[in-house]
Parts: C-alpha cells; structure tokens; sequence
C-alpha cells in the first residue's frame, strides 16, 4: 500500500498544478468580463452576459468532457482539411487547467464586477479629472480597492475550484483522484485510499484558508 501512496502523493503535485494554473486562467477571464459587463459598449456587455450565463449554467463535467473531446475532434477535423492525416493530440494538463480557468472565470466574473461596483465611482473620476488614463486609475485606485471586496467571494470560488480539479480524472489526467481510483481497483481497498485522498484535499483547502485570511485582513 505504501506504494500506492506515494503514486497518490506525486499526484497531488499534479493537482497542485491543474488548481493554480487554473486560477490563473479564471483570474484573467474574470477581470476580461467584469470589465466587458461594466463596459460603455452594450456589445460588451452583451458578450460577458453571455459568458456567465452559459458557462454557470452548465456542469463542470459536460464541459470538460465536451471541450477535451470535443476539442479534439475539432483539431482532427482542421487537420484532415489541411490535408494531414489527424491533428496534434490535446494534453490532458493543458485541456485540464483551461477548461477549469474557462468555467471558474465566468465566476469570477460576477466576483470582481462587484468588487468594483463597491469602489465608489467618484474615486475613478477624481483620477480621471486629474489627467489619468482609466488604465491607469484602474491599476493604482480601483483595483487595491476591490481586492477587500473581492476576497470572502474569492476564498469561495477557489475552494470549488480546489475539488474541481477530481474532475480532470476522467480526462486520463493522472492527479489524486485518478490515482486513487487506480489503486482502490488494484487492491479492492478503496476506503483507504479515496480516505487518505480526501485528508490531502482537506489540508490544501485548510492552508488556502490560512492564506486567504490572513490577505484579507490585511485588506481590510
């Protein structure tokens, strides 16, 4: 069993992985639609009405299984029409950490459009009276401001996201929960390892908490 273990440890280096290159991903998507939802433009918000609407209402399995697989035959078929036999095989990490940063950023889209609307407006249009960019008010007045508002939301979405990442198992992805399945079926032991699984999801979760408080309090 210690074998197995030690296969179920070296995968949580691969959830570690798929979870923060995911919150990246869902991190640049949020603030892109946040933005897109408070934009001037109503073809923007349009387009990120769309985005958080469709992508919440959807489960995180159907989307995995549709844009892995779906994706791959998309690249095939683009392949095949270029006159190459098949396309380039999809990597299951890549495939992974996009789609949970895809599905993740349309909530993090309604975080962060919050998070700004709570920054009072005459702040922005104080820096804009002085001369500044609305990049730059952004960067220097709206945004160190949004992250207190932002954070409880934040800490939520990125708990979920944390178990999120068991669903890139079924993708081939060998992280914790894949590796557990494998040795439960191996040893028909399976209350052990999906147990010990299970404690490692719970110490990352409760060391992502410890460091989400402590940033919030210094926000606040």
């Amino acid at each position: 069993m210690t074998t197995y273990l030690i296969q179920i440890l070296q995968g949580l280096v691969v959830t570690l992985g798929v979870s923060l290159g995911a919150l990246v991903v869902a991190a640049i998507l949020g603030l892109a639609g946040a933005a897109a939802k408070l934009s001037r433009y109503r073809w923007l918000n349009w387009v990120g009405d769309i985005y958080s609407t469709v992508i919440r209402g959807v489960p995180d399995l159907v989307w995995m299984l549709l844009l892995y697989f779906g994706g791959q035959i998309l690249v095939n078929d683009i392949a095949e029409a270029l006159g190459y036999r098949s396309g380039p095989q999809i990597n299951p990490f890549v495939a992974g950490v996009l789609t949970i940063g895809f599905v993740y950023g349309a909530y993090m889209t309604e975080t962060f459009r919050g998070a700004i609307m709570s920054v009072p407006k005459g702040q922005s249009e104080a820096g804009w009276a002085f001369g500044m960019s609305r990049l730059y008010t952004f960067r220097r007045m709206v945004l160190p401001q949004m992250v207190r508002f932002a954070l409880p939301s934040f800490t939520n979405n990125w708990l979920v996201l944390i178990k999120a990442t068991a669903v890139v198992s079924l993708i081939g992805l060998q992280e914790m929960t894949y590796l557990a399945k494998q040795a439960s079926a191996a040893t028909r032991t399976p209350f052990a390892f999906f147990l010990f699984t299970a404690a490692l999801f719970l110490v990352y979760t409760w060391v992502s908490l410890r460091l989400l408080r402590r940033l919030n309090q210094r926000y606040s």
